[in-house]
């Protein structure tokens, strides 16, 4: 099975018009991007929903692994919120790859405000396909 890229992608999909379209840069062994959760993304009142900044970790994550040349879809997913993200806050995101241990690649990535304020942390393993 070959993944291709697709536009429609909730998190990076340029042609998606509810999505998040996150742009990401390498950084020597990181991945890295930026995002500003917008309000119509919020779970309680003015607090960014939990599964949009899960999202954004497990995306950071995966398409590290795609431009390291990986083909591979996420297996597992572990995210530890630190605290809570205020809608409109520029977030920092940061992966790197950990291990590989078979066809499982085990990545990691943190979020993070622009003062370096720890928000979340996550971890994956990825199935190479």
């Amino acid at each position: 099975m070959q993944l291709a890229a697709n536009e429609m992608c909730f998190a990076c999909g340029k042609e998606n018009p509810i999505g998040l379209r996150m742009k990401f840069t390498s950084a020597g062994e990181e991945y890295r991007s930026e995002l500003e959760i917008g309000e119509n993304y919020q779970g309680y009142a003015g607090i960014a929903h939990g599964g949009i900044l899960a999202t954004a970790l497990d995306e950071i994550m995966a398409r590290l692994l795609a431009d390291r040349g990986y083909n591979a879809i996420t297996a597992r997913l572990e995210v530890r919120f630190l605290q809570p993200v205020e809608v409109g806050k520029r977030i920092h995101l940061r992966g790197r790859i950990l291990r590989q241990r078979g066809r499982l690649v085990e990545t990691a990535a943190w979020a993070s405000l622009a003062d370096g304020t720890p928000l979340a942390e996550a971890k994956a393993a990825s199935l190479r396909v």
